[in-house]
């Protein structure tokens, strides 16, 4: 009975000092991002050049073939149907971008990373930072 309580006790410290043995987030399979800009709230205009800035978390694979990149969704990221950049090198942390007329007040980033057969296209919605796009003038 001691030993089976030993067990016991080790497995459960196991979960609790090593949760990534039981998360299932983005980041257990090895992919996530964070943006950086724009931020949450901030209101940006047609025609207006900005910088779109992020960190990630790659899986341990070889870059040289992998891609990321940019959807934007006007509907708070239940679609993400137009695509603000071309793909490139994963090891860039940001771009600028020339901000569409399309006004929404629910703008949603997706950052997605991918490598043709080494590791499937990976979905990082910036659902946590929506931003606003105003009306042209």
């Amino acid at each position: 009975m001691k030993t089976r309580g030993f067990i016991v006790t080790m497995l459960a410290a196991a979960f609790i000092f090593a949760p990534q043995f039981v998360n299932t987030s983005s980041a257990a399979s090895g992919y996530s991002a964070k943006l950086i800009s724009p931020t949450a709230g901030q209101v940006l205009y047609p025609g207006q050049r900005v910088k779109v800035e992020w960190k990630a978390i790659f899986p341990r694979v070889n870059l040289e073939w992998c891609e990321m990149e940019v959807l934007l969704s006007v509907d708070g990221g239940r679609t993400f149907n137009i695509c603000i950049s071309v793909s490139f090198d994963p090891k860039a942390t940001y771009f600028y971008w020339t901000v569409p007329n399309t006004p929404t007040n629910a703008a949603v980033l997706d950052l997605r990373f991918g490598c043709e057969m080494n590791y499937p296209e990976t979905y990082s919605p910036q659902s946590n930072s929506p931003f606003v796009i105003a009306s042209g003038q």
